[in-house]
This record gives C-alpha cells, sequence and structure tokens, in this order.
C-alpha cells in the first residue's frame, strides 16, 4: 500500500510539474489541513530521477507558501475574528487550534512567523494571527520565506535521500503500511472527536 501511494503521489505531481507543487504548499500555508511532510518527500523523489531540480523545488514551494500565507494574513487583517469564525469551518478550521496559535503569536511575536514553520498544526494557522495583530508587511514575507524555505528544502532532501535508499524501504513497507493505517485511524479520530466536541460546545 505504501509504495501504491507514494507512485500514485509521485504521479501526480510529476504530471503536472512545478505548479501542483506551488498549489498544494498554498494550501499548506493556509488553514486547509495539507500538510507539507505529504507533499515536499514526493518533490524530492522526483529530485532523484531527474525531473525536477532543488532549485525548482525550493522555489515553487516557497512561492506556495508565501501566497498561502498572504491569503491568511489578509484574512486575519481586515476580517479579524469574525470573518474566521463565520468562513473558517468551510476550510475545517479548528477554533482551538487557532486559539492556541493566537497565544503562541502573542508570546513570540513577529519571530513566531519564522519558528511555527517547523511546528505541526500551528504553521497552517500562524499568519492570521499575524494579520489579526496587524504585523508589517515586509518583516512577516521575510519570516516566512525563510522558515518556508529552509523547511520545505529539508523535506525535498529528505526525500532525495529517501528516493536513492527506496530498496530498504520497500523491504520494510509492511511495517510501515500498518502505521500508515494506524496514524490515519487515530488522525480520522481526532478530528471527528475534536470537531464533535467544538460543535457540542457552539
Amino acid at each position: 500500500m505504501t509504495e501504491i501511494l507514494i507512485e500514485k503521489i509521485v504521479i501526480f505531481i510529476d504530471t503536472t510539474g512545478y505548479s501542483s507543487v506551488v498549489f498544494l504548499m498554498m494550501l499548506e500555508s493556509m488553514v486547509a489541513p495539507v500538510p507539507s511532510e505529504a507533499v515536499m518527500p514526493f518533490a524530492g523523489f522526483l529530485i532523484a530521477s531527474g525531473r525536477f531540480t532543488f532549485f525548482g523545488v525550493t522555489l515553487a514551494s516557497t512561492t506556495g507558501s508565501i501566497i498561502g500565507s498572504w491569503l491568511s494574513y489578509l484574512m486575519g487583517y481586515y476580517g479579524g475574528r469574525p470573518m474566521v469564525n463565520k468562513f473558517g469551518k468551510y476550510l475545517l478550521l479548528n477554533r482551538h487550534d487557532l486559539d492556541i496559535t493566537e497565544r503562541f503569536f502573542s508570546k513570540y511575536g513577529s519571530m513566531a512567523i519564522f519558528v511555527a514553520r517547523f511546528i505541526p498544526v500551528i504553521r497552517h494557522l500562524i499568519s492570521i494571527p499575524a494579520g489579526m495583530g496587524k504585523m508589517k508587511w515586509i518583516p512577516f514575507t521575510l519570516y516566512t520565506i525563510a522558515g518556508a524555505g529552509m523547511w520545505n528544502l529539508f523535506l525535498a532532501w529528505l526525500g532525495y535521500h529517501l528516493k536513492n535508499h527506496w530498496e530498504i524501504i520497500h523491504q520494510y513497507s509492511k511495517p510501515i503500511d500498518i502505521i500508515m493505517v494506524v496514524l490515519l485511524i487515530l488522525t480520522v479520530g481526532y478530528f471527528i472527536r475534536s470537531h464533535l466536541k467544538h460543535n457540542t460546545k457552539t
């Protein structure tokens, strides 16, 4: 199952080119539940096969991250909490996660934009409180480029080396399949539980 899944994702990214990397990483930097860990390593696979380059993947992914971050920033800047509460549910936004992200931004300020890029969940939402807090546009963009660029490059590099050692992964694909199924069940369970809990409170 692991091999088939990876093959399908790589084919999709390979077929659509860098544009799919831009689009998927744009979603990743918004509140849409598209983790960079599910995108960038596969782009790294294509670097190893000669289809992509490190420069192209880094440029495409960081461009997507910037666009998505800008959109989330503008949502927070012009709409504030009311707009987030109104439209966030359509993008599966968890208000509890947003509360945590707001506290994180309040505690660390501008540096939170950089640090958040390396933290799951928070990196999807950090641009919203930055907009709500009226953070200056240029520092916000520069911190986003630095953090997102480093994280995206790391994941692509990881995928590049996994491709070169695919025979090892293939050898242990059964345990990986089991782990993936367990993680999928846990993720779906957490998602359902958190949203049911949220709905009972509202």
